[in-house]
């Protein structure tokens, strides 16, 4: 078993990795600025050194859209190689981070080059958006009152499900570096538009029949009576 830190450990995916290595038995440190045990600020890189002690494994889930992610793997990089314990940083990214113009995605690729240079054992593991990324941009652009969505024209999604993430990302957090892995993505490529067209219908109520609600059984008396069970 390996002693592993994860940054972002409370965010969406991260405690769901975190969860994940600790049924497997592993010692796992969450970092956050806010945490009793390792109180750590990736910003200025504050409280790193002592959650870096004998560690193996860093899981980096960290990010923020409002930019920084450079400077705070500038820290966790430098933190690790003074540990010089570490033998695996494992960082999430995105599938197209070296293609697509969006600041976000510069930084991430950013990040990705400054870990392969690092000298430091990495694995970069690039995956689709979560499902619950477009479903907040659908539920966004459903608020529009009745009429045409402005969805932009012709952009296609992946969506991928943040557990089946976290499962591969537990999977890579071992003391070995895997380099760039596999991309990860979703079971469909859909139009963005059609998502959105999708979520609105749902919200809308276009699945009930409120005026003609004739039947009988409720669901509770479903499950009561065992339905649902194989």
């Amino acid at each position: 078993m390996s002693t592993i830190l994860v940054t972002g450990g409370t965010g969406t995916l991260g405690r769901r990795v975190t969860a994940r290595l600790r049924a497997a038995g592993h010692e796992v440190r969450v970092l956050s600025r806010r945490s009793e045990q390792y109180p750590v600020d990736l910003r200025d890189g504050t409280g790193l050194d002592a959650a870096m002690a004998g560690a193996q494994v860093v899981v980096h889930c960290a990010s923020s859209p409002r930019g920084g992610d450079d400077a705070a793997a500038g820290h966790l990089i430098a933190a690790a190689r003074r540990a010089g314990t570490v033998t695996n940083l494992v960082y999430i990214s995105i599938v197209g981070v070296d293609v697509v113009p969006l600041g976000y995605y510069r930084v991430k690729h950013r990040v990705e080059r400054m870990l392969l240079e690092s000298g430091l054992g990495v694995t970069i593991l690039r995956t689709t958006q979560f499902h619950d990324l477009v479903a907040a941009v659908a539920r966004t652009l459903a608020k529009v009152p009745a009429g045409p969505v402005p969805v932009p024209k012709g952009v296609r999604v992946q969506p991928i499900a943040v557990e089946e993430v976290a499962d591969r990302l537990a999977g890579l957090a071992v003391p070995a570096a895997g380099g760039r892995v596999p991309d990860m993505g979703g079971p469909e490529v859909r139009l963005l538009a059609g998502w959105v067209r999708a979520y609105r219908g749902f919200v809308r109520g276009g699945n009930l029949a409120p005026d003609h609600a004739v039947g009988t059984v409720r669901f509770a008396d479903f499950l009561a009576e065992g339905g649902g069970r194989t």
